[in-house]
């Protein structure tokens, strides 16, 4: 079977005798013995789990082999401690009962209730009367001498069992659970027949059949079929305080068995709610099954039980095997050890509460983690804006529903699809009949069509098209086309595209999720000395209650998607795990903002910015106080490197044009013509996007499009790093040049004065400001939808105790907005407070908000103090600026580190530099693990420490957050372990000595190998401690002010604006965030 594990042993020759009861020493050895047919002994989960198992040290696995299970009296069965056992086809049940009763082990699963998980009747009535829901069922027992005598009634489209009615579609279960047989029959207007399930053979693991007449022979349960979706859960319990869940596509909907590359089923792991929890918990106990699993069907909000399997095991999830095997070895340890006089101290799972020092000294309990981050690396975004007359346009804007709001957003495919249809109908009159009274811009209509069939498939993802009603027309002014105003009404087609993540995004995300495990405390006990471990022990053991929330842009969420699978250390693919876990917040305003309904105030900003950068001339001293009143060292060094805007535009114009000519030049060149670039892109169309920003920024009048300027940057960011081995020249001044331009215009759009800043920032942010006030409020109310129930949580010290995560995923503009508001809302005042000083200072100097930026409060509860005190809850501000920028590292910004004043807390205890951490002691974990993109997953079984099994942990989260010296669990002699300050680490955290880069920054800096082209993928900025010893009255009065100013602007602008609705700053107040909206966690 391939194990190499020296204390497995396949028990051959069953024992002549007992072993002496007096013989007992310290080398006393726990025997667990494995009683099942052969198949599920050598299955790969249960190799896995056993050799895991066999990490304890005083703990020894027998397999008892196939041949004696069978053939031999249970007399002469092996003699174990520990006894797991379960049945499976053609396993004799009977024979291990009377084992059981001869030999009384410690049995991991009950014998006598798998007799009950083998009748569906018995699991039901089980489930029931646990108060647990199961579908809507009624039982129908046949007499098999007697088929035909009954109570059942079959009509076209419903059958009447024992009285009770079900309407098609439904469906018929054997009451036998080895009978895997289901059938389920659909109603005659959707077509009629049934769906036929079966054991998965090959591909198959379900047909359908024409056949609507349910069965006649044999005893079945009929049930309500419930709306999945076409998913299905599958839970997985080990002991009543864990459970792992995974979905997979159900196979009533097509029947194909949905295999990764190796042949294997694809499933993903998905998060139980805390009720689900509750359910796996009264599952485990009602059938006395401590590795159980069972299914759920989640329809309607609710969520059903509707088959128990009994003893179960995940399939390739090296995270589950971990955590089953430390589950187990720790349940036979604690039951056995003390009975055979073994010396093994009991864990007392010290993890539970997440308890650290806090910066001024006190030892605190983390509650709640608040985090808004803007998503990671993408494609250059492209926007072509015409107005469309055609009738065919209005048909659809119309069909759609256009007219209500006056606006309409087009991105599922079959939107798409007619677009596309119309823009080729019309292109196809106008190549037909050149006089044909089609008012649409040719050239328009062929970018239209080309973006369109992009790809080859549409997503929403990656392209949509708005649609806007102009009663009176619009005035043309760009560069393409003269100045006339048509009369009539007409629309406004918007055509967006790029702004896909890239694949240095999604590895950006996920590592930044695997390194946000380091800012939960934890990892006592069984996981001392694994920073990031408290977090997933947490989640694990259902004390994490975690959201997800991201706004309805495809980059974001995916960006989500990302960071949840390094966060908890999930596997797979990101759809299926965006599906499961992200939440869209489109619907509400929280994360979300139409960026083409600008506030009064921002359109007035533009306005000033637009005159002030138009001036063919030296920045003057006036223009310094006009553009940067707040006098931010960054915008003032921009100002100094540009000097004359109109100057450093021509530069710039030239600079794309030099481009422009470079790539058509190459496109000539047989040799690179069909050369591949990032991300699949072709010199093409990488020309088609110069070519465009060429064409808009100039415009007819000689004048310059700063409204571009963001744009420029983007794509020569995007070139610099991605498709620098095309070598063009003069890239590195054109991003230096438009670097500097962005980081006056990109800023300041979003206000100049810091008036200004606030009015924007509370119209782009009021939803969400009040959501974390929310969050900071609820988690220290009595919320028990997101507790476990203190009845059912024996082996949990703190049932009652969880942490709060929300993460927020969002675009540049909420960051923006959200920094504003904590900069200049006087949150504290900086004459008085040097911490706060220091840190405006910080984030004066930062000069742009780059991919991945991040705002992170941490709520700390001290419980010693009294309820109704200030020093009772402890609020901690952090900052990321996010993606290092690779040309210009050195003139970054240097903050005071994360959570600074913790080095004064915990500076006597020994700190660990690098070189210790890779010897093999015997207190100190082994952190010997490459860095690497590929990992399966962070914890790697390595050596036996103990009774707990010691794993190694990427290095990679510590690199990356370069957190000052933080303690990641306390206790344990010699196992204290903290990270490198940036003093102690300055050689590899600031110059990147590991990697010998020439950007400088450090080990994260890592060729995307596998994925599409190769891109070098830059760290991210760690955090920075903006404030540490905040209270939460002072934040929530903070918040509630926020919210009450901006509450009462709204209401004098409606005063002047009663029968329009007020864009933008007055849309808040139509789709404002309700309290009651995010009642019970939501």
């Amino acid at each position: 079977r391939g194990l190499d594990c020296r204390d497995m042993r396949n028990a051959s020759d069953p024992y002549d005798e007992e072993e002496d009861d007096d013989n007992l020493s310290s080398e006393r050895q726990i025997v667990v013995g494995i009683c099942s047919m052969m198949k599920k002994s050598n299955s790969k989960p249960m190799t896995q789990i056993m050799e895991r198992l066999c990490k304890f040290e005083y703990i020894t696995v027998v397999i008892f082999p196939e041949d004696v299970i069978l053939n031999e009296p249970v007399e002469k069965w092996p003699l174990c401690d520990c006894l797991i056992s379960f049945h499976s086809k053609g396993f004799p049940l009977d024979k291990a009962v009377s084992y059981a009763k001869l030999r009384n082990p410690l049995l991991i699963n009950d014998l006598h209730m798998q007799y009950f998980i083998q009748d569906r009747r018995e699991v039901y009535r089980i489930l029931q009367e646990e108060g647990i829901d199961l579908p809507r069922y009624a039982v129908l027992n046949r007499d098999p001498d007697r088929p035909k005598e009954c109570n059942l009634v079959e009509g076209e489209d419903h059958v009447e069992v024992n009285g009770e009615v079900f309407h098609k579609p439904f469906v018929e279960k054997p009451v036998s659970a080895e009978d895997h047989n289901v059938y389920i029959y659909y109603p005659t207007p959707a077509g009629g027949g049934s769906q036929r399930l079966f054991r998965k053979i090959g591909s198959r693991s379900s047909v359908y059949s024409p056949e609507s007449a349910v069965r006649k022979t044999g005893s079945y349960i009929y049930e309500e079929f419930m709306p999945t979706d076409g998913t299905d859960v599958k839970v997985y319990t080990v002991g009543p305080d864990y459970a792992h869940a995974e979905a997979r596509k159900s196979p009533a909907l097509d029947g194909k068995v949905e295999r990764d590359s190796e042949g294997k089923e694809i499933r993903y792991p998905v998060m139980l709610t805390a009720m689900e929890k509750l359910v796996a918990r009264k599952v485990c106990l009602a059938f006395k099954q401590t590795v159980c699993g069972f299914d759920l069907l989640r329809a309607n909000g609710h969520s059903f039980v509707c088959d128990v399997n009994g003893f179960s095991f995940v399939k390739n999830s090296m995270k589950y095997y971990d955590d089953c095997a430390k589950v187990l070895g720790n349940m036979v340890m604690r039951e056995l050890a003390p009975q055979l006089h073994i010396p093994w101290s009991i864990p007392m799972e010290a993890e539970d509460i997440p308890i650290v020092p806090t910066t001024s000294g006190t030892m605190m309990e983390l509650r709640c983690v608040i985090a808004v981050i803007r998503h990671g690396d993408r494609t250059p975004k492209q926007k072509m804006k015409m107005e469309v007359r055609n009738a065919l346009f209005f048909d659809l804007f119309e069909k759609y529903g256009g007219y209500k709001s006056g606006k309409l957003k087009l991105k599922k495919p079959k939107q798409l699809q007619e677009v596309l249809d119309i823009a080729r109908q019309l292109l196809s009159e106008l190549g037909q009949h050149n006089d044909c009274e089609i008012e649409e811009k040719k050239s328009k209509l062929e970018q239209l069509k080309t973006v369109l069939e992009m790809y080859g498939h549409f997503s929403g993802i990656n392209r949509k098209v708005q649609l806007t009603y102009l009663p009176n027309g619009q005035l043309k002014a760009s560069s393409e086309e003269e100045d006339t105003l048509m009369s009539g009404p007409s629309l406004l087609l918007v055509l967006k595209w790029g702004g896909e993540l890239t694949p240095a995004g999604r590895v950006q995300a996920e590592e930044l999720g695997r390194a946000f495990r380091c800012m939960y405390p934890g990892g006592q006990g069984d996981y001392a000395g694994f920073p990031g471990c408290g977090l997933l022990r947490l989640h694990s053991t259902y004390r994490h209650d975690l959201k997800i929330y991201a706004s309805d842009e495809g980059r974001v969420q995916m960006t989500a998607a990302a960071f949840a699978k390094g966060l908890l250390a999930l596997e797979g693919e990101l759809t299926p795990i965006l599906v499961q876990m992200v939440k869209s917040a489109n619907m509400n305003g929280l994360l979300d903002s139409d960026s083409d309904s600008l506030t009064d105030c921002q359109q007035r900003v533009k306005a000033r910015l637009h005159d002030i950068m138009q001036k063919d001339q030296d920045f003057t001293e006036e223009d310094y106080q006009k553009l940067a009143p707040t006098s931010s060292p960054s915008l003032l060094n921009s100002m100094k490197i540009i000097q004359n805007p109109v100057r450093t535009c021509d530069k710039v114009y030239a600079l794309i044009q030099s481009l422009t000519r470079q790539i058509r030049s190459r496109l000539e060149d047989p040799k690179s013509a069909s050369l591949q670039l990032y991300h699949s892109e072709t010199l093409e169309l990488m020309l088609q996007r110069w070519s465009k920003l060429e064409r808009d920024f100039r415009m007819k009048n000689g004048r310059y499009d700063i409204s571009k300027i963001p744009d420029i940057y983007d794509c020569i960011k995007y070139d610099t790093q991605h498709n620098s081995s095309l070598g063009l020249e003069d890239t590195l001044e054109l991003f230096r040049l438009s670097r500097a331009l962005a980081d006056i215009i990109i800023p300041q759009e979003y206000g100049i004065s810091k008036l200004e800043k606030l009015d924007i920032a509370s119209a782009y942010c009021l939803p969400l400001f009040r959501k974390i006030q929310l969050d900071l409020q609820r988690t220290h109310e009595d919320e028990a939808v997101n507790k476990l129930h203190p009845l059912y949580s024996r082996g949990v010290m703190s049932p009652g105790r969880h942490v709060r995560t929300r993460l927020y995923f969002t675009s540049e503009s909420h960051v923006h907005s959200l920094l504003s508001i904590f900069r200049y809302g006087g949150l504290l005042n900086e004459g008085k407070d040097e911490q706060w000083k220091q840190a405006m200072d910080y984030l004066s100097a930062v000069t742009e908000l780059n991919y991945m930026t991040q705002i992170v409060i941490m709520l700390y509860e001290d419980n010693n103090k009294d309820p109704s005190s200030e020093e009772r809850f402890h609020v901690e501000l952090h900052f990321s600026p996010g993606v290092k920028v690779c040309p210009d590292e050195e003139n970054a910004p240097m903050g005071f580190g994360f959570r600074p004043a913790s080095a004064k807390v915990c500076g006597s205890l020994s700190l660990l530099i690098l070189e210790d951490l890779s010897k093999d002691e015997p207190d100190h974990t082994a952190l010997t693990e490459p860095l690497s993109i590929h990992r399966k997953s962070p914890l790697l079984a390595n050596r036996k420490a103990g009774s707990m099994e010691v794993r190694t942990f990427s290095l990679m989260a510590w690199y990356e957050f370069g957190i000052s010296g933080e303690t990641f669990q306390e206790g344990g002699v010699g196992q204290t372990l903290l990270l490198p300050s940036r003093e102690h680490a300055g050689y590899w955290w600031q110059r990147g000595a590991l990697c010998r880069n020439d950007f400088g920054i450090g080990p994260l800096f890592l060729c995307a190998a596998g994925f599409e082209g190769c891109s070098m993928v830059p760290s991210i900025y760690p955090l920075e401690t903006l404030h540490n010893s905040l209270s939460l009255k002072q934040v929530d009065e903070f918040l509630s002010k926020v919210c009450e100013s901006r509450n009462e602007t709204l209401t004098k602008t409606m005063k002047f604006k009663k029968n329009t609705q007020v864009p933008c700053s007055g849309g808040w107040a139509n789709r404002s965030v309700r309290d009651d909206q995010y009642r019970d966690g939501k």
